[in-house]
């Protein structure tokens, strides 16, 4: 069976664009959470937003490709440009029909949707781009990325709301226990413009909150919700002997995944199949993770069943949780996917990131690293997500080399 480790990172976020400069970000606590600019939100109940800053298409993207894409794709390029380069590694020099990508979306190209549909009504069915018939669609990613990286190998998308960043990567395993050398996965979203918002909006759990410290405080007494954001992260996932045999350093190893589908998500009782099913596929029990990366959802009702689940599988103050999300705001697919990132580059450099801008109400019984980054070895990471109707997702990152040796 073939071991996946992560050997390239490619990141585009609210607090920083690069995966360096995000993950320095990370490190010190920043927030990319703010007011949103990409359309007039003045005259709706919520109107802060996670936005990725100082991105210009048109200085990473050929020209021809910019009429084709709105932000998610473009977005998304980037990070598969930034994670193959990471890798050192282009797929293009491979043996045909040997790498491939899975990628997840919950929107699809929701802000070009948006622009056709805008076209349509006011002007005509002549005034409707012809790039419509892909551009809106969820696997949009996954095509475009295809094509300009030639990767001839097995392709797919995964479409699993907030969960789907985990869900690409069980895919893209798969594909390398079949014989795939490697596989470029994760999530990019993008979906603020007034009819992505809309539909956000109709969920009820979005908070209204206009200060950018207090809208989303997971696990907080007080919390009132979620701030959302776009951005994400891609992976260049590798078997580990192909890796090894060209002499990539990886960050880490994804040693265990697992989904479970739960219709009454309050209740936990999903989220903690997909946790104890991850730490069956890797091998390990639970006393042997030395951190969590948290779903945070936000509202009383998700926060309550997730500390329940940690307190049951860790005991009470039984691990260490952190939620670097609080600088983001929930990236839909691309959430699960940054979380990954932020694991891989913890387990490396032996650190758990900071939460920021809240602290875990006693009941929840939360070892919540807050506001500095805790160092500390770290050999396995348990990634959680949720997503909306029902999803459940969880990983286990896991070193590859000797556990860091603390700095505390």
């Amino acid at each position: 069976m073939a071991r996946a480790v992560v050997t390239g990172i490619g990141v585009a976020a609210p607090n920083g664009l690069g995966t360096r400069t995000w993950w320095q970000s990370v490190l010190r606590g920043e927030s990319g959470i703010g007011p949103i600019t990409l359309f007039d939100a003045s005259g709706y109940p919520a109107r802060l937003a996670g936005e990725v800053p100082g991105f210009d298409a048109a200085a990473h993207l050929p020209g021809r490709l910019l009429p084709q894409t709105d932000r998610m794709t473009r977005l998304a390029l980037y990070a598969a440009a930034e994670a193959f380069s990471d890798a050192g590694i282009d797929p293009r020099t491979l043996p045909e029909h040997t790498a491939g990508v899975v990628t997840a979306s919950s929107t699809g190209g929701f802000e070009f949707g948006q622009r056709e549909l805008q076209a349509l009504w006011s002007q005509g069915s002549e005034y409707v781009s012809v790039y419509q018939s892909f551009a809106w669609f969820y696997a949009v990613n996954t095509g475009q990325i295809s094509i300009r990286h030639q990767l001839r190998g097995p392709g797919g998308v995964v479409v699993s709301d907030d969960t789907g960043g985990i869900d690409a990567v069980v895919q893209a395993r798969r594909q390398l226990r079949r014989g795939t050398r490697l596989v470029l996965t994760g999530g990019v979203d993008s979906a603020l413009c007034p009819w992505g918002w809309t539909a956000r909006l109709a969920e009820g759990t979005l908070s209204t909150d206009d200060r950018p410290t207090a809208a989303y405080r997971p696990f907080a007494a007080d919390a009132c919700g979620y701030v959302a954001g776009e951005g994400g992260a891609l992976l260049v996932l590798e078997d580990a002997v192909a890796a090894r045999d060209r002499g990539a350093t990886a960050y880490g190893a994804v040693s265990g995944c697992a989904t479970a589908f739960d219709p009454d998500p309050a209740d936990g009782d999903g989220l903690a199949r997909a946790a104890e099913g991850a730490l069956r596929d890797a091998g390990i029990t639970a006393d042997q993770v030395d951190a969590v990366f948290a779903d945070a959802f936000g509202t009383p009702e998700a926060d309550r069943a997730e500390a329940a689940v940690l307190r049951e599988l860790f005991g009470p103050y039984g691990v260490l949780v952190t939620a670097p999300k609080t600088m983001t705001g929930r990236l839909s697919a691309g959430g699960a996917a940054l979380d990954l990132a932020a694991a891989l580059c913890a387990v490396r450099e032996g650190v758990v990131p900071p939460t920021v801008h809240t602290v875990a109400a006693p009941a929840h019984t939360l070892d919540l690293v807050r506001d500095k980054p805790l160092r500390t070895p770290l050999r396995h990471v348990l990634v959680l997500a949720r997503g909306r109707g029902g999803f459940n997702a969880a990983a286990v990152v896991s070193a590859v080399g000797p556990a860091p040796r603390s700095a505390r």
